[in-house]
């Protein structure tokens, strides 16, 4: 492994091989005998792989260089015989080798295993014990760099969906102009999926070939991908009001208002919006900043004001994705009710998922008998970060109810843990 920078939260199993430079942007799990880089597609050794925050690559997978990943994307056991560039986060991506062609699903991890999603970031908030933390760390999977990896993708989506429904009907989408497109697409993406069943979806610039790139269950993704930003953005909102108890929402403009920040820096896990950064480097360059000291303390200054930027950022997230520029109490009550909607949603399908490695018949088959195996590894309702999402929902419930008087249906999520008053 050479030539690498590799930020906090990485692991990395046997036989891996770093054949050229790569950034691993932190919280990533290498599998045994991953090839990161073959050194054969070049005349020099001047390629790089960077990845994003939570690359998960399958076992033995090989990647050519350059490449660039998206945050939490995973990557199937396969051989990659292209350089990739997959700016979907949160999907999965596979070789389809039969039928020569890549196959993304976009937001796998939130449709199709939500268990490991949620755990990866209590998982690595908890295996770090450092007893002096200088060196900060963001381990939300939903921050501002994930949050705005998902915006792009969501208007990536309407515009190759658009594409799509043009084929279908014989016309070239050459002639559109993009905002057309884009409005076909958010139409389809938005009405019933019995409209796309017949509809084929290619990624555009995502591999380095003549070949196809398929996108798939792009109406459940397109979704999915909403619901993600929308409960980073009123979990973040909810939070804020929280130490903030004298406010109203009508305040919210005023204190949270203004433009969106799209463009942030992962600094060794520290999340930075790019013009501070580039304030930074000035600094450096012109000698205001020239000591580690000056510089570390410059670092800890913008961590001291990265919560307040980070719910700046959720507060336009959320006006966006609900398409005005004020935030009302007749909105933000909506919005209550679906982040807890979507928690519980979050907290049905970590226990649901969970609850399958138990009912597994072969795992079952190692044991005398079920009572045995539970002596052993206990049940899904022991499970400790079950338990934890179960207090967490009734937590964030409670404090809705409390705060804002209103009231929900009964959770079973909630019931099941016997968490409910």
């Amino acid at each position: 492994m050479l030539n690498n920078l590799v930020f906090p939260a990485h692991e990395q199993h046997h036989n891996n091989s770093f054949l050229v430079a790569a950034l691993m942007m932190g919280q990533s799990n290498i599998a045994a005998g991953a090839t990161i880089g073959s050194n054969h597609n070049s005349r020099a050794n001047d390629g790089e792989i960077v990845a994003g925050r939570g690359f998960w690559p399958g076992l033995c997978t090989t990647l050519k260089h350059s490449s660039r990943f998206a945050s939490f994307v995973l990557l199937a056991k396969g051989d990659y015989p292209y350089e990739l560039q997959i700016p979907l986060p949160f999907s999965l991506v596979r070789d389809d080798v039969a039928h020569h062609r890549l196959v993304v699903t976009p937001a796998y991890w939130w449709v199709g295993n939500l268990y490991a999603l949620a755990r990866n970031e209590w998982k690595y908030q908890a295996r770090d014990t450092r007893k002096v933390k200088t060196q900060r760390i963001e381990f939300a999977t939903f921050a501002p760099d994930s949050v705005e990896e998902i915006l792009k993708a969501i208007t990536l989506l309407e515009r190759w969906t658009g594409k799509a429904a043009y084929l279908r009907q014989g016309q070239d989408p050459k002639q559109a102009s993009d905002e057309d497109l884009i409005q076909v697409g958010q139409r389809l993406v938005n009405g019933p999926e019995s409209e796309m069943a017949d509809l084929e979806i290619f990624g555009e610039g995502m591999e380095r070939s003549q070949r196809k790139t398929v996108l798939n269950k792009v109406w459940r993704g397109y979704r999915a991908y909403r619901e993600m930003a929308f409960y980073y953005a009123a979990k973040q909102i909810v939070d804020y009001l929280r130490t903030h108890s004298d406010m109203s929402v009508d305040d919210l403009s005023h204190r949270l208002g203004g433009q969106r920040q799209q463009d942030w820096v992962n600094l060794g896990g520290q999340l930075v919006p790019a013009e501070d950064v580039d304030t930074l480097r000035d600094d450096i360059r012109t000698g205001q900043l020239d000591t580690w000291s000056e510089i570390h303390d410059r670092y800890e200054q913008l961590w001291d004001a990265y919560p307040l930027a980070k719910q700046r950022h959720a507060y336009s997230t959320l006006l966006l994705l609900l398409q005005t520029d004020h935030l009302t109490p007749s909105l933000w009550s909506d919005a209550l009710r679906k982040l807890i909607q979507i928690q519980e949603h979050i907290c049905d399908q970590v226990y649901q998922t969970r609850k399958k490695d138990f009912d597994n018949s072969f795992r079952q088959m190692t044991f005398r008998n079920v009572a045995e195996m539970a002596a052993v590894l206990g049940d899904v309702d022991q499970d400790p970060f079950v338990k934890r999402v179960a207090e967490q929902t009734q937590e964030l419930r409670q404090f809705i109810q409390d705060r804002w008087q209103r009231t929900f249906r009964p959770d079973p999520c909630i019931q099941r843990e016997g968490l409910a008053h």
